[in-house]
């Protein structure tokens, strides 16, 4: 299932009429997202986000999601990734869902509601996955602040937290897919993920709007016996 970019072509501009009620940059973000074409190709094929199209795009390019292997989506919620992942792994992989918050059943995955910083988690996870997974998925962000070197922080801090995770429950040469901001791993995190991993790149795919700050990191070929 390769993905085109939706197109926009042909479709007649929603114009948001002025609320009271509603803020400037209220109205501009839902201008943005009656506008954008990955929100209308979400909801055209069922996807519970626009987010669900950088997953595609992602494995279009690095080709990690492979029939029969064992996916980890971490901060799974509300579960667009999870529906990707389930359908390129197909009905001989298995995919576990974790996030802290409740989520809606999605058909071929099993979820797990826990905060995967617990010290028990990534026993529940190999127990729900039946062994070490091949591939672990993180779209988490902190919550953004509006302050960008505050939100590079944090968003760092969170995908550090996942690698450790990732570290405890990949299998040898696995793969880490996780989200960072304009900048990308610092330098220390970098090399720690070229010391573990034998190829590790920075990408921002198209479905990532032109002023998101956003990038993702993928992590291939884990060296197990490096940890």
């Amino acid at each position: 299932m390769n993905a085109k970019p939706p197109s926009s072509r042909g479709a007649k501009p929603v114009q948001v009429k002025k609320s009271k009620g509603r803020t400037v940059s209220s109205q501009r973000w839902l201008q943005r997202q009656l506008n954008d074409p990955y929100v209308r190709a979400a909801k055209t094929k069922g996807y519970r986000s626009r987010a669900a199209f950088k997953l595609i795009e992602l494995d279009d390019k690095f080709h990690f999601l492979k029939k029969g292997l064992r996916v980890l989506d971490l901060g799974a919620a509300p579960g667009g990734w999870s529906q990707i992942a389930v359908q390129r792994i197909g009905e001989t992989g298995k995919l576990v869902a974790t996030d802290i918050l409740e989520m809606e059943p999605i058909p071929g995955a099993t979820i797990v509601i826990a905060d995967f910083l617990d010290n028990e988690t990534p026993d529940r996870i190999k127990q729900a996955l039946g062994g070490n997974a091949d591939v672990v998925l993180s779209d988490m962000a902190a919550p953004t602040t509006g302050h960008r070197a505050t939100d590079h922080i944090r968003t760092i801090a969170l995908l550090e937290a996942g690698l450790q995770l990732a570290e405890e429950v990949l299998a040898p040469g696995g793969t880490f897919v996780g989200k960072v901001f304009q900048g990308g791993a610092s330098g220390e995190l970098l090399q720690k993920l070229k010391k573990h991993f034998s190829s590790v790149k920075h990408v921002k795919p198209p479905a990532s709007r032109a002023e998101s700050v956003e990038l993702y990191l993928v992590a291939q070929g884990f060296r197990a016996e490096n940890i």
